[in-house]
């Protein structure tokens, strides 16, 4: 394709998949797009391992790593502060009442908050923790860093123009883009609320040309637009607005290289697009993901009101990591309580595709999707 974004990365198509799963991030980047992979619940040495087998395994593409680093978030400076100090902040009734949603469902839940479940990566979203991934990403021949939910910290962004390395931002408003612009972002992936995950409230077809319009002195800025997409059309229609390319999330988690669960995966695919909600109940910061028995009973006229981030999360994870497990070896409870971030291209997602094939299906759908709209001129 012709672009000046393909010709910066080295890309044959502008096509910009994010995944927690180093499978995907290998196969869309061999298929001529760009694997980024989501690195903020990973610990430095286990970065390492991903990243090693990323570089032994992708022939030489370019690739790149996400970290979460809020603009905002409770205790972000306190890097001193444990894992044991959050959980010590959190009110006993969020205990209970976490407790009482599993127990519903039929789960025990004695052993919740023991430690044996999920992983606390905190400090990792504060910037000395990112720092660290970072530090690990820099051995490693990545071409892009892309900051979620915040303006990237300064010193990030001085790491990543020292040795070259495009850095981009999360956008969910016009605001936004003002903020990162200043900052010396690079990429803005303008993501608007059908997106999975964390999302703002405006919809794709309008973020993506009000960032474009406060941006336009700018020639040095690339617009990825993000959001509901799943399709070489979508991602057409969003280049005819001004996009360089886009950013597609939800895609990748139907495909057998995804890091989703079986049950998870089994109800994305039956899902349409009004089976997602945003909901404050896994992180503290709207998130939209599938509807599920557990997101209903955070939406209950009796439900807490969802802890601002971290304690949200680190409340969530336990449970969901367990509710996770058992769903796996067959309990229907559990099964009922499944979740996972997607956004509301859900419902374009029916059936089971390889990453390879659903980069080539987005290839040929934008040609044909281009060669519609040529058609109408004269």
């Amino acid at each position: 394709m012709k672009s000046r974004l393909c010709e910066k990365l080295g890309i044959e198509f502008p096509l910009f998949a994010f995944s927690h799963c180093r499978n995907v991030v290998v196969e869309v980047s061999k298929a001529g797009g760009f694997g980024v992979l989501g690195a903020v619940g990973l610990a430095p040495e286990n970065l390492e391992q991903e990243l090693k087998w990323i570089d032994e395994n992708i022939d030489g593409k370019p690739y790149g790593i996400d970290l979460l680093i809020p603009s905002r978030m409770d205790h972000k400076n306190e890097n001193s502060q444990t894992s044991d100090d959050l959980k010590a902040l959190i009110p006993k009734e969020y205990y209970n009442f976490v407790d009482n949603i599993l127990e519903a469902h039929d789960l025990e839940t004695g052993d919740l908050w023991s430690g044996k479940y999920g992983i606390d990566y905190t400090h990792n979203m504060r910037e000395a923790g990112a720092n660290k991934l970072l530090e690990v990403a820099f051995r490693h021949p990545i071409t892009l860093f892309v900051n979620a939910l915040g303006v990237p910290p300064k010193s990030v962004v001085e790491k990543c123009r020292d040795k070259n390395i495009l850095v981009g931002a999360l956008t969910g408003a016009r605001e936004h883009a003002v903020k990162h612009v200043a900052a010396g972002v690079d990429i803005l992936v303008v993501s608007g609320a059908e997106a999975g995950g964390h999302c703002g409230e405006i919809s794709t077809m309008v973020v993506v040309p009000d960032v474009i319009d406060s941006v336009k002195s700018n020639q040095d800025i690339f617009i990825l637009a993000a959001g509901g997409i799943a399709t070489g059309g979508q991602m057409a229609a969003c280049m005819a607005m001004g996009a360089a390319g886009v950013w597609c999330g939800s895609v990748w988690l139907t495909t057998p290289e995804a890091e989703t669960t079986p049950t998870v995966k089994k109800k994305m695919l039956e899902a349409n697009a009004r089976n997602t909600v945003r909901s404050r109940s896994r992180t503290g910061k709207p998130t939209r993901q599938l509807q599920s028995a557990w997101t209903d009973a955070w939406a209950s006229p009796n439900a807490l009101k969802p802890m601002e981030m971290p304690l949200q999360g680190v409340l969530a994870r336990p449970a969901m990591d367990k509710i996770d497990r058992k769903a796996s070896a067959g309990h229907e409870g559990a099964a009922a309580l499944s979740t996972y971030y997607v956004g509301q291209a859900v419902g374009l997602m029916n059936e089971e595709k390889s990453v390879k094939t659903i980069v080539y299906e987005f290839m040929e759908d934008y040609v044909e999707a281009v060669d519609r709209l040529s058609k109408t001129l004269k």
